[in-house]
């Protein structure tokens, strides 16, 4: 087992976790939608971020790959590793409510938990720009055009998500930041 493997074993399980989480909510959620004489309205705001926090999931799971080759096993490694995927827990966890029919719509959870969830999410997004720009293997790829350009743009749009008011804005935001990731993917 080499120390990547090591130490992605323990990255791995958490953003599984994560993963779960977001989709267990979602599940949650139109479970409750489809019981007989249910008034609970899933909107579109909440599974938007749900969307969004599994394809950046996704997305650091990828980058995770990348620093492969210059993550070692220490201490300060798995303690990062761990402070960093339970993190991404926390936000997988807050992004559907724990019992969704105790809500009439769950856009107003959307609007409750939004700034906690994408500010998580930019902190993380900060911290592994960091960490890139400190290691000279991987600060290459922050020196490209696109891969920075295509950072600059979740950046502000993360941002915007958190502060732009009224539903039809934050779909369109939220749209926004899961066609960056689509598009990211397809490329």
């Amino acid at each position: 087992m080499s120390e990547f493997e090591f130490i992605f074993a323990l990255f791995g399980l958490l953003l599984g976790l994560s993963i779960v989480e977001v989709l267990g909510g979602l599940a949650r959620a139109i479970e409750v939608r489809l019981r007989p004489g249910a008034t609970v309205l899933i909107g579109w705001l909440t599974p938007l971020l749900g969307i969004f926090v599994l394809l950046d999931l996704l997305s650091f799971w990828g980058a995770a790959w990348v620093s492969r080759d210059v993550v070692g096993v220490s201490g300060h490694s798995m303690m990062a590793v761990t402070v960093f995927a339970g993190a991404y827990y926390l936000a997988a966890h807050l992004v559907f409510p724990r019992e969704p029919g105790e809500l009439a719509d769950l856009d107003a959870h959307y609007f409750r938990v939004r700034r906690i969830v994408l500010g998580v999410m930019l902190g993380l997004l900060i911290c592994q720009i960091a960490f890139y720009a400190s290691v000279p293997e991987l600060a290459v790829n922050l020196q490209r055009p696109l891969a920075a350009g295509l950072a600059v743009v979740l950046l502000v749009l993360m941002i915007a998500a958190m502060v732009v008011r009224g539903r039809a804005a934050s779909i369109a935001v939220m749209v926004a930041l899961v066609a960056r990731y689509l598009v990211v993917y397809l490329l």
